[in-house]
């Protein structure tokens, strides 16, 4: 058994919903087709994947549901947590009734053999340009959220902890944060995260170690719409 990690994904299958991702450049051109070749060539039905946000432009629940059942088609089990436009993600326990081989998480973890996969959304971080009062609200909330995530897995006795986000960790001047603090608090051996777009972008985000724990970036179009093999 293998863990993957990809975010990003942003479908629109649904005909209600349109948002070509195609005008963003050429590394969007059918990135979709891209993204199944690479997933069937690659992943197993006993393999892991973990979706980092963005995974749907639907607005509305019913609207996703083409894109969900997309994901659901695909092989391997799936760990998905919400991203900045996962507007239509709306009761976690409907989520989790929808696929056998699809996880929905929040506030808790996902058990892989003994590694724990947490996570939850992120948000901008302090020192952000334009950082605001209700950033800070959001933030210290996100904050609360992966705490709680990580908390569950520790008092499970698990050991070895990667965690998923959708938001990097740091701001752009990559200054540590409280999601940096926690996870070294909780000893996460590996950081997992997507939102950065484009090559003017992705230098952005922290990548590599830092005090022990490893960053990496996962869009769809950094890893080239290639699922990342990170276990």
């Amino acid at each position: 058994m293998a863990i993957y990690a990809i975010a990003d994904l942003h479908l629109s299958f649904d005909e209600r919903v349109e948002k070509p991702m195609s005008i963003y450049g050429k590394s969007w051109e059918n990135h979709e087709e891209r993204l199944k070749n690479n997933w069937e060539n690659n992943i197993s039905h006993d393999d892991v994947v973990i979706i980092a946000g963005d995974i749907s432009w639907a607005l509305k629940p019913e609207e996703a549901l083409a894109d969900l059942e997309w994901i659901h088609r695909l092989p391997g089990k799936k760990v998905l947590i919400k991203g900045n436009h996962e507007l239509w993600w709306q009761s976690i326990t409907k989520l989790n009734k929808l696929y056998d081989n699809m996880f929905f998480l929040q506030n808790t973890f996902y058990p892989v053999d003994e590694t724990a996969i947490c996570g939850t959304r992120g948000w901008i971080c302090p020192g952000t340009d334009g950082f605001s009062q209700q950033d800070e609200k959001i933030y210290k909330r996100e904050l609360l959220r992966m705490e709680m995530s990580l908390s569950e897995a520790n008092k499970a006795g698990y050991k070895n902890v990667i965690v998923m986000m959708h938001y990097p960790p740091t701001n752009d001047k990559q200054q540590c944060s409280g999601f940096t603090e926690l996870f070294e608090k909780y000893d996460v051996s590996a950081v997992y995260y997507g939102h950065l777009h484009g090559k003017d972008v992705w230098p952005k985000g922290l990548q590599g170690n830092l005090n022990g724990v490893e960053y990496r970036l996962i869009s769809l179009d950094y890893i080239d719409a290639n699922p990342l093999k990170i276990k």
